[in-house]
């Protein structure tokens, strides 16, 4: 079933350009190639909002979205927000967070969160392309100077425990990245899954109708709790539907 997307604004002419191909950061054996906007275009929110509804995902100030020859591995994924509806293990997670504190933020850079991604990226990724963590590669990955782009702490009382830098578009919320206190005093709380729970709560409240989850993988295990959140639609081709499995996709 198709979803109603919202009415595009005109996109001017883009200039787009495809990476060369280097290895996929999810599948092993597999190369990847990256289709991005032009890094010298500073789009405004309506090509930002255009381009997300196409698949787009950001990562500091580029725009961009997988393109692999002969492979169609990576599926944009959103949560409608007024049809999702959370399961027994969400609904006791959400009550065993309720002392978090939630607070906005402009991303903009800041040395305790910075302290907090380096635990984690050290803790959980270490085998990955972000390892070993640095302030520039911080400041670039997450940081942006526009009115979209915000950063959403959760404290414990004045602790930090997690952020999540989130983009607010016309037609829903873009979940970036989230990274957590990787303690094991905190391993109940599952603070990623919290932090995906609170954005579609905040889009409930602002009445924007979805939450991107970016790019769902099938054999992906990093990728496997997206499934979680239900229903979802995914992208196919210039259209959204939901999807009743995404195995069968």
């Amino acid at each position: 079933m198709s979803s109603n997307a919202p009415r595009q604004p005109p996109v001017r002419d883009l200039r787009f350009f495809l990476t060369v191909p280097h290895a996929c950061s999810y599948l092993e054996q597999r190369e990847a190639t990256t289709l991005f906007l032009d890094p010298q275009e500073r789009p405004g929110q309506g090509v930002y909002d255009a381009l997300s509804l196409l698949g787009f995902r950001r990562s500091g100030r580029h725009l961009y979205r997988p393109h692999c020859e002969g492979c169609r591995a990576c599926i944009s994924v959103r949560i409608p927000v007024k049809d999702f509806c959370p399961n027994r293990s969400q609904r006791k997670l959400i009550s065993r967070n309720e002392d978090l504190n939630v607070i906005e933020r402009q991303a903009s850079f800041d040395y305790e969160h910075y302290r907090l991604y380096s635990r984690y990226i050290r803790a959980r990724h270490s085998d990955g392309d972000m390892f070993p963590p640095s302030i520039e590669q911080y400041r670039t990955f997450l940081t942006l100077n526009q009115p979209y782009a915000r950063l959403l702490e959760f404290r414990l009382g004045r602790r930090l425990v997690a952020v999540t830098a989130v983009d607010m578009l016309e037609h829903g919320l873009s979940a970036i990245y989230t990274f957590f206190d990787p303690a094991r005093e905190f391993e109940r709380r599952s603070l990623g899954t919290q932090a995906i729970l609170k954005l579609v709560a905040l889009a409930y409240r602002r009445e924007l109708p979805h939450v991107y989850l970016g790019y769902w993988i099938r054999h992906c295990r990093k990728m496997e709790y997206k499934r979680n959140f239900q229903p979802l639609e995914y992208l196919n081709g210039r259209h959204w539907h939901r999807a009743i499995s995404l195995e069968n996709e």
